[in-house]
């Protein structure tokens, strides 16, 4: 069952939670979140990245936004579809029209004028297509770079709030210490700044980097205004590790071999192990 981010995003704020967005490259990734989504019966996101379509090669937009629509129609689970960090209008304009629900329109590295400037434009375009917008204000930047750390890419309240006015977007990513990628130590949030941007705009808040943060840490985030919650590496080393398992496990490259398991189990084998995680990690939410 499809929804729009945006309905996923005001049960969150009613219920003072997060909706957590996991990204994906494959069938195997989408299909373990509608599981574990209609297992627990709590809402997910299903995101992709242009990053990983075009540098990477692991996966096309349209053939992305066709799998999340056949897993969608064959399993009753509440998700919604998101394009994660995109700086190229024509690509997100693409994406709108094949499916996509809702985008993710990245100038943070811009000035606030020309990401203003620039926002606006998708926004406008979104209204056509009935979809949902995210940007992002300060940056959220990398964690081998220790990004998080640096206060001066941090969101100020006062232009959160300019920014949301300005724009009209459905939600807004926000830099308060956390970071893309793995720590080299425990993050910590500054949820003082958190707190004063919620205050600052009604919009929904979004935090990404949320791989490696401590549950404690994000249920404060998560009553403190933060509503969607974007995890990626944490939920790549799981489906990584699974393969490696299985590959060092049965070490079999014949599909026709008649041991217990072949490689054509390894689809189903991987999406068991990203299942079990997935059911455990939605908890955090509390829906």
């Amino acid at each position: 069952m499809a929804l729009k981010v945006r309905e996923l995003l005001k049960l969150a704020h009613k219920k003072n939670t997060a909706i957590i967005a996991f990204e994906c490259i494959d069938y195997n990734m989408v299909y373990a979140i509608a599981v574990a989504s209609q297992k627990t019966g709590i809402p997910a996101i299903v995101m992709v990245e242009p990053a990983t379509c075009i540098d990477k090669n692991d996966c096309h937009p349209t053939a992305f936004s066709g799998i999340f629509k056949g897993v969608a129609e064959q399993i009753d689970a509440p998700i919604a579809l998101h394009l994660d960090h995109c700086y190229d209008f024509s690509y997100i304009l693409n994406t709108m029209k094949n499916g996509f629900g809702s985008v993710m329109y990245d100038g943070s590295k811009l000035s606030l004028e020309e990401n203003i400037k620039n926002t606006k434009k998708v926004v406008e375009a979104a209204r056509v297509f009935d979809c949902d917008v995210e940007a992002e204000i300060g940056h959220v930047g990398m964690a081998n770079a220790e990004d998080n750390q640096n206060i001066d890419f941090y969101t100020k309240p006062e232009t959160a709030k300019y920014f949301c006015e300005e724009t009209g977007i459905s939600s807004l990513a926000i830099a308060i210490g956390s970071a893309h990628g793995m720590y080299k130590k425990t993050p910590q949030l500054d949820l003082e700044r958190l707190e004063q941007i919620n205050a600052a705009t009604d919009t929904p808040l979004v935090l990404h980097g949320g791989s490696g943060i401590p549950n404690e840490q994000l249920e404060l985030a998560f009553k403190k205004g933060i509503n969607k919650f974007n995890v990626g590496t944490e939920y790549f080393q799981v489906y990584y590790a699974a393969i490696s398992e299985f590959c060092e496990k049965y070490k079999i490259v014949d599909h026709y071999s008649k041991t217990p398991l072949h490689v054509l189990d390894l689809p189903k084998y991987t999406q068991n192990k990203l299942i079990d995680y997935l059911v455990k990690k939605l908890q955090l939410t509390k829906l």
